[in-house]
């Protein structure tokens, strides 16, 4: 039964760096703002706000994951900070403005 001991002691694995959800999350919000441009509800002025707002979220996950482990702080920041994200991501695309009907 020493397989048995072995496995008892086994530490659990840690998140690390590993963000599925997140990386997830970002691909979808990106996807949204890509058809909000498609479909002309985004202006140009508004995608590159969305844009540069879902290049700052990768820059703190980058700087997240640069010590080797993403902490549980970290990942809650990140998630506020995709919550803002995704707001400000449904309120331009439901505002007035839309692309060819001043930015």
């Amino acid at each position: 039964m020493a397989g048995t001991s072995a496995f008892a002691q086994t530490p659990a694995p840690t998140p690390g760096t590993n963000t599925p959800r997140i990386d997830q999350r970002e691909a979808r919000q990106q996807a949204r703002i890509a058809q909000g441009a498609a479909s002309g509800s985004l202006t140009p002025k508004e995608t590159q706000r969305l844009e540069k707002e879902q290049a700052r979220i990768d820059k703190v996950e980058t700087q997240a994951k640069a010590d080797g482990q993403v902490t549980a702080r970290e990942r809650a920041k990140l998630s506020a900070m995709q919550d803002g994200a995704s707001r400000d991501i449904h309120r331009k695309k439901h505002n007035a403005r839309v692309a060819g009907n001043g930015g």
